[in-house]
């Protein structure tokens, strides 16, 4: 899919507006925060190079849809809230898919992991979302 003209700035925005108040459900509720790499994200060792990261420090990339799967799949009788709150996320990967390429989920670290969902805007900035999950 190819990326739009939107700013990386009114993209962030429209990925705050959309995450607003929703909480990634893990151990420990997190919620989904826009964000932007500080510089190239296009591999686990370009991400951890550009957020000051340890070079040995764990990695697990994914697709985005993968990593939202869980808040997508909601049953079908499931009740209004789910339904709207999948709704939501739904809106998340759409403005993701819309705006970015190389869109990919990194899992970053163990236990406490934060997780990178980041693609290429077209200004060559990594953009996204990133949140806390907690798994032991």
């Amino acid at each position: 899919m190819q990326a739009s003209s939107v700013s990386p700035e009114e993209l962030l925005a429209s990925l705050a507006e959309a995450a607003h108040g929703l909480l990634f459900p893990s151990e420990s509720d997190h919620p989904l925060r826009p964000f932007r790499s500080r510089g190239d994200a296009s591999s686990p060792a370009a991400l951890l190079a550009a957020e000051g990261l340890a070079p040995e420090t764990p990695v697990e990339v994914t697709t985005a849809g993968d990593f939202f799967a869980p808040m997508l799949d909601v049953p079908a009788d499931a009740d209004e809230a789910a339904l709207a709150e999948a709704a939501r996320y739904r809106r998340l990967m759409d403005l993701l898919e819309r705006h970015l390429t190389d869109v990919r989920a990194y899992r970053v670290g163990r236990v406490a992991i934060d997780v990178y969902v980041l693609g290429r805007h077209p200004s060559g900035a990594w953009l996204g979302l990133v949140t806390k999950v907690v798994e032991t």
